[in-house]
């Protein structure tokens, strides 16, 4: 559930998140990975890769739900 209220948040920021513009107060730097302690390489597809892990667990949650009995 929680997930899912992060994911509604992204949305309504453009796909943003909203504490990056109060961590943009504090510096110059506008690298992919300056508000976020990962490296540069997934800082910059973070949503991605972990999107498409979210949304197989779903899918792998879904699918177990419809094969188990009633």
């Amino acid at each position: 559930m929680l997930v899912w209220i992060e994911v509604a948040i992204l949305a309504a920021n453009r796909m943003r998140c909203p504490l990056t513009g109060i961590a943009a107060r504090y510096t110059d730097d506008r690298s992919d990975n300056f508000d976020i302690f990962l490296p540069a390489w997934l800082a910059r597809h973070n949503k991605l890769l972990f999107g498409v892990l979210f949304a197989a667990g779903e899918l792998f949650l879904a699918a177990s739900w419809a094969r188990s009995p009633a």
